[in-house]
């Protein structure tokens, strides 16, 4: 426990100490959710949005942003640099394992994810009066499933990149189709109905944060999506993962 702390603490250092990642995790969703929030429009139900303020309705795809930077782009470029730097290798022979680094990088990244979370939420409540999730329990359920599905994924990429270039050209598209289907580059209400259905079983299934956070409980075929999606990726990334 001493080592996994002093690497927590080393590898904490360096996330916060790269402006680039907590500016694109955290900093840029909360800063899209503050200039939506002050157009006027914005914040007016909408019946294209199911009554709902666009605000209200693209919130769970500002989230999609802390989720795909973190699972699919920030993680498996970590860890693919130190496989390829020998970091890995060395710490092999240390008290300190990998295993503890890469539990440290886990723990760095579902942090990130619960922090641009809260915010997200508690901004949204108290500045724009943006309705907390209507059940909590679901939204909660649905938060953790797709993060541990993008998480895996993210492994998974890492597992099988043995540098950092081939780390990036796999996630590179793997993060644009995330994003996509999570309604970032495009509005949900503007994509062709098949295409939101797509997304809502895409990690981090964006419909099931929305149902929870509007409406009632998410369908539990979507929180089963992404279950299966972590176990599976989660399982092959353990198979396939070498630390040197």
């Amino acid at each position: 426990m001493h080592a996994f702390g002093q690497i927590l603490r080393i590898e904490t250092r360096l996330f916060l100490r790269d402006p680039a990642a907590p500016l694109t995790t955290v900093a840029l969703p909360l800063a899209l959710l503050v200039v939506f929030g002050l157009i006027p429009a914005g914040r007016q139900p909408e019946a294209q949005f199911g009554d709902l303020p666009f605000i209200q309705y693209f919130a769970p795809s500002l989230l999609v942003i802390t989720l795909a930077m973190t699972g699919v782009n920030i993680l498996p470029t970590v860890l693919a640099t130190y496989r390829e730097r020998g970091v890995l290798r060395r710490l092999s022979t240390t008290p300190a394992s990998p295993v503890a680094l890469l539990a440290a990088q886990l723990v760095i990244s579902l942090a990130t994810i619960l922090v641009s979370a809260v915010l997200l939420v508690a901004v949204g409540r108290l500045a724009f009066d943006v309705p907390l999730p209507r059940h909590l329990l679901g939204f909660a359920l649905a938060l953790v499933l797709g993060t541990a599905a993008l998480l895996a994924l993210g492994l998974l990429v890492a597992a099988v990149a043995p540098t950092t270039k081939a780390a990036q050209a796999l996630a590179v598209p793997l993060f644009l189709v995330v994003m996509f289907f999570g309604g970032v580059y495009v509005p949900r209400f503007l994509l062709p109905d098949l295409l939101v259905r797509i997304g809502g079983y895409t990690p981090p299934g964006v419909q099931a944060l929305l149902d929870a956070w509007t409406a009632d409980a998410p369908q539990p075929l979507h929180l089963a999506i992404m279950a299966a999606v972590a176990v599976v990726a989660g399982a092959v990334a353990a198979r396939l993962f070498r630390w040197e």
